[in-house]
């Protein structure tokens, strides 16, 4: 019996109970269609993370006072006031890795102009930031040097703040008042909107670091310092040679562990990823169970249609139909029932992830290789599960088979 027959046949078998093969069908499409959408979801959420990532600057490196003590530990309030402008100045004048340095220190209250307020903080910076961060002046200027030097009272705002103190009105030159402190807006900054962390990235006011230093904070300490590597490949060597000279600077002996802790993009990164990538897995190994439910329906409703078909069996044998050709029907009923409801479960995965972003408005991404792999493992499964009614079916005993009621 010939491989077209065979396929005949089975299609015949199927299309006589279409209901029931349907049904068979709907666990493996429930489980295609669950692995592409939860793969979709998972993949997307690490494109999003990535794109947060490389804006805010793939090679940025952050340093913060304070060893690294990780799982809540309380430090003594003078671990934290480590970092001076001194570290700052030594950053910028002696490395060799380093693209950009600035340091930064930041204030916390209520802004006022006019009649409108406005919560949030100050933040001060030098004027390499907008570099190191990916920002960039939208409309008037950034401060200078001589701004640093003189402490001089003057922000940069983001879109943000304007929409909120200055609705419908042009910022630039205006004043906005930050703890009974007169700052004059000589730059708006362009607009980034919300991060994948839900942080609005256009909620910001920067000053030169001086100004916030001595007019709000009065303190000589440094929050933080914020620098870029020269590129992303050399962030390592940026990051060795900032921590060599922050323990010369602080007269740390060999066997002192570091008062600072250095935090690279590239290795927020690395952790993000490791975490999207383990919930994806989690995810599609959750919607897996869909196909192995369905691959146990597929052998379910075979061994039915072996019991059902017996004396069909034992009259094809005794006719001369050898056991591999009973074995192959069975099978191709099987794959066929697996790789049709495979192609469904496809195109409902596919819809069902357009959906979720257009409604939900979460970042998705298919890839080609999910919907590979979602066919492939449907089918195997498909095989795997049919392969034993069949292989049955082909074992059975003609005389015994037609004497079946």
């Amino acid at each position: 019996m010939n491989g077209t027959n065979l396929f005949k046949i089975a299609l015949r078998a199927l299309a006589n109970n279409k209901l029931r093969a349907f049904l068979t069908m709907l666990g493996i499409i429930i489980g295609v269609a669950s692995v592409i959408t939860m793969l979709a979801i998972g993949q997307g959420s690490k494109k999003s993370i990535q794109a947060q990532i490389s804006e805010m600057g793939s090679n940025m490196i952050m340093i913060h006072p304070g060893a690294d003590r990780r799982g809540g530990v309380r430090q003594d309030p003078s671990e934290m006031q480590t970092l001076k402008l001194a570290d700052y100045q030594s950053l910028r004048d002696e490395t060799n890795f380093v693209a950009a340095v600035s340091p930064s220190v930041s204030s916390s209250g209520q802004l006022i102009a006019g009649n409108n307020n406005y919560p949030s903080s100050v933040s001060g910076v030098g004027i390499d930031y907008l570099e190191i961060r990916q920002l960039k002046v939208e409309s008037g200027e950034m401060f200078s040097e001589t701004d640093i030097q003189t402490s001089a009272k003057v922000c940069v705002i983001g879109k943000t703040i304007a929409d909120n103190l200055f609705p419908g009105e042009d910022p630039i030159g205006r004043i906005i008042r930050f703890n009974q402190v007169p700052f004059r807006v000589i730059g708006v900054l362009k607009s980034k909107g919300y991060n994948s962390m839900g942080q609005d990235q256009d909620d910001i006011v920067l000053a030169p670091y001086s100004t916030v230093m001595k007019r709000l904070l009065a303190q000589t300490y440094l929050s933080s310092i914020f620098a870029s590597a020269l590129s992303e490949d050399m962030t390592d060597y940026a990051t060795e040679e900032i921590g060599e000279i922050l323990r010369r600077n602080h007269k740390l002996k060999a066997d002192d562990e570091d008062d600072f802790t250095i935090r690279s993009q590239q290795e927020l990164s690395t952790m993000l990823n490791s975490t999207t990538d383990l919930m994806t897995t989690l995810l599609a190994c959750i919607a897996g169970i869909s196909l192995v439910v369905g691959g146990i329906g597929i052998m379910n409703i075979m061994y039915v249609s072996v019991t059902e078909r017996t004396r069909e069996i034992g009259l094809r044998m005794s006719v001369g139909a050898r056991g591999v050709d009973i074995l192959s029907q069975f099978l191709i009923e099987a794959i066929l029932i697996s790789i049709t409801g495979g192609i469904i479960g496809v195109l409902i995965g596919c819809g069902a992830s357009i959906v979720v972003k257009n409604m939900a408005h979460w970042p998705i991404f298919i890839q080609p290789w999910s919907v590979f792999l979602s066919f492939a493992v449907c089918t195997v499964t498909g095989v795997f599960f049919g392969w034993y009614p069949a292989k049955k079916a082909a074992d059975l005993d003609p005389i015994e088979a037609i004497r079946y009621e």
